[in-house]
């Protein structure tokens, strides 16, 4: 695990503000008509629109947190779904407080 990558994914705004999102993903986000919320995560379609960017610099950010291993994706036909991997979150956060 490489600590800067970590710090390098949430020294962004836009990074931190997904993984909140991703935190609870019914609550944030509409029904989709594939992929299941919970099991397969959020539509980057979904994630662009409600930060108000690209779909090409939401990717940018997306695999920064996926590089970082902090996002997991899954393809659905020919869109790409996002949700958190809390276990990777878990580890992170137990490096950086041994690193502190």
């Amino acid at each position: 695990m490489e600590l800067a990558d970590i710090f390098r994914a949430l020294a962004n705004e836009r990074r931190l503000q997904i993984l909140e999102w991703l935190k609870d993903p019914v609550g944030n986000f509409p029904p989709q008509i594939h992929g299941d919320l919970i099991a397969d995560g959020v539509c980057g379609v979904y994630l662009a629109d409600k930060l108000g960017i690209s779909h090409p610099t939401l990717s940018e950010h997306m695999r920064v947190l996926i590089q970082a291993g902090l996002v997991t994706p899954t393809k659905i036909k020919q869109w790409t779904f996002y949700r958190r991997n809390d276990v990777r979150i878990a580890e992170v956060t137990k490096a950086i407080e041994a690193a502190v």
